[in-house]
């Protein structure tokens, strides 16, 4: 009897605590893509920024230090790095003018343009919910980025129009580029379910230069910036503190960049024959990104519209589309 009574105690005990740990189970690795398209919007539109395809591959680093059961009290390290998170990925951009079957070169109002590259990264966050992050890209513009095949496979998978137009398209280039992606947690409501962050990019390179800064606003069921979808940061490698089992938020991300030199419009920096058609993009270009993000367990997925002003003078609209993310997680 006496033994029954003590296992009924610690049940009760220490039932509470197995099951908060089970709802916050880690996961060391993530696998999943990004898809933008301007016919997410439903609108029938295909311009300017058609289509982007990426694939992601993220995983924790194991710190080199020591935490105990509460990290935000481990020391001496925990105030300076959190974790470490690399990533490997391969995209593909494609870029036509105000419609990708144009009668003639004069229509060309944003030149034809593909961009292929692979890339690596490594991301640190710290438990003020600050975060860096360090990419470099090694890709290619023109022929050489399958832009006209990629968009040929995808009209005539869905049966959409013929495309014309990429015999203007930029010229081949190598692009090696830098970026650089800081992110300062502003202000968090006493209750935790609203927030504003600072995002600011630097890029630096032959296909883009430029600067970009803006500010993320998240309201709802919120993790914090260190293990959120926010940061891509949902990836660790131990039990990490104040992480709640479900994230489920609205956000808004209003941003102004700094065009320095933009590939996909003026062509290749070090080529003396860019194309037929190239255009000078403006210096400064607002964006609005909108949108809903989920993440539980093993899964993310969120979706957001984004709003652009003009790029280019020589456009003959500002332009819109959708972006999709889905992510599983695994060790």
């Amino acid at each position: 009897m006496q033994q029954l009574f003590k296992t009924l105690l610690y049940t009760l005990l220490f039932f509470p605590v197995l099951s908060a740990l089970s709802q916050t189970k880690t996961y060391k690795n993530e696998l999943g893509f990004n898809s933008e398209n301007d016919s997410f919007l439903g609108t029938g539109q295909d311009r300017y920024y058609t289509n982007g395809l990426f694939i992601n591959f993220r995983s924790a680093i194991y710190p080199k230090f020591r935490f105990d059961s509460a990290f935000a009290t481990a020391s001496p390290n925990a105030n300076v790095s959190v974790k470490k998170i690399w990533s490997l990925s391969i995209g593909q951009q494609l870029f036509n003018a105000q419609t990708g079957a144009v009668p003639n070169i004069t229509f060309v109002d944003r030149p034809f343009a593909a961009y292929l590259f692979v890339a690596g990264s490594l991301q640190i966050l710290d438990s003020h919910e600050n975060n860096g992050k360090l990419t470099v890209q090694v890709g290619t513009i023109g022929p050489s980025a399958l832009g006209e095949e990629a968009q040929n496979f995808i009209h005539d998978t869905f049966g959409f129009y013929d495309v014309n137009g990429w015999q203007y398209q930029v010229k081949d280039e190598i692009g090696v580029n830098a970026i650089l992606n800081l992110q300062y947690l502003l202000r968090k409501s006493k209750d935790k379910k609203s927030e504003f962050s600072i995002p600011i990019e630097a890029r630096l390179g032959n296909t883009y230069t430029g600067l970009k800064a803006g500010v993320l606003f998240r309201a709802g069921l919120l993790n914090p910036l260190y293990h959120s979808t926010a940061t891509n940061s949902n990836v660790s490698t131990y039990q990490e503190a104040n992480v709640i089992e479900k994230e489920f938020y609205f956000f808004a991300k209003p941003s102004l960049d700094l065009v320095i030199y933009d590939a996909t419009f003026r062509g290749g920096l070090f080529r003396e024959d860019k194309g037929e058609v190239t255009y000078e993009s403006n210096p400064l270009v607002f964006s609005q990104e909108v949108g809903l993000a989920y993440a539980k367990n093993r899964w993310t997925a969120d979706f957001s519209l984004i709003f652009k002003s003009k790029e280019s003078k020589a456009m003959v609209t500002a332009h819109k589309y959708g972006s999709v993310n889905l992510y599983y997680r695994f060790n």
